[in-house]
């Protein structure tokens, strides 16, 4: 939504906001709203979706129930609030840029360091429920899916346009879908970006292999998430064909699952 909020959004937040002098649209394709709020009570960084049952509607009501135990590495939810037409969330605005994954960069041992106290986080009562389970369907078989299991909180969307950075300061953004699950696979997603962003497989392992939870995983667990992740990948992009990122993503999944010798 580019320029403004609509009418019934704006009377929604107004009671946290106060007035609302500026709008600034964010990017994001999970939410139907991502907006930057100036206002008389200060400024946050909107989040909002029409409030309608399925899984968009459960992410962010998971992004809101994590929330408390994921700060401050996560910025604080400041208000939420719904309606019968939308859900919407209001975090407090943080100043920064995203995170560089290209090799070289200097972000990248701030980005190792901030996986790691994401890593520290125990799982809270309220994620004993949300079972990992997204590439359950893309393993071989139950053994293989069994090595994505645990009990780790994972934060599930590694990606440098959620990874804030400001000076010695970092921050993971957008925790829409939280799991409990086996600890190696935020650090695997992060091998699989690191590829995205330039590296060959052997430098994204490297940097990969300097968080805590790669160095003490089953390296099968490691070869089972790089086939599934390939596959799945590889299903989204025969789903949307003209989403020409998800083939830049399968390229980056096959070279790892090449280098680790696995099977697509």
């Amino acid at each position: 939504m580019a320029g403004d909020l609509t009418d019934d959004l704006r009377a929604l937040i107004q009671p946290h906001t106060g007035k609302i002098t500026a709008v600034n649209p964010a990017g994001g394709n999970d939410s139907d709203v991502t907006a930057l709020i100036e206002s008389e009570n200060g400024s946050f960084f909107l989040k909002a979706m029409h409030n309608r049952p399925g899984g968009r509607r459960n992410s962010i009501t998971r992004e809101r129930l994590i929330n408390p135990y994921v700060q401050p590495i996560s910025p604080p939810l400041r208000w939420h609030t719904e309606n019968d037409d939308w859900i919407a969330l209001g975090f407090q605005a943080v100043t920064g840029r995203r995170a560089d994954l290209r090799p070289g960069s200097p972000d990248l041992p701030v980005v190792v360091a901030l996986l790691n106290r994401i890593g520290e986080l125990p799982l809270p009562d309220v994620a004993q429920d949300w079972e990992e389970n997204r590439w359950d369907r893309f393993c071989t078989d139950e053994a293989e899916a069994d090595l994505l299991k645990g009990n780790a909180l994972l934060y599930t969307d590694v990606h440098e346009s959620n990874m804030i950075i400001q000076g010695n300061s970092a921050w993971a953004v957008d925790w829409s879908w939280p799991t409990r699950g086996a600890a190696v696979i935020d650090p695997a997603q992060l091998a699989v970006q690191l590829i995205v962003a330039g590296h060959s497989a052997t430098s994204a392992e490297h940097w990969a292999a300097r968080c805590t939870a790669w160095e003490k995983a089953d390296p099968h667990a490691i070869d089972a998430f790089a086939a599934a992740a390939l596959r799945m990948h590889q299903a989204r992009s025969e789903r949307f064909p003209d989403a020409k990122w998800l083939g830049t993503i399968v390229a980056a999944a096959r070279t790892w699952a090449d280098h680790r010798g696995v099977p697509a």
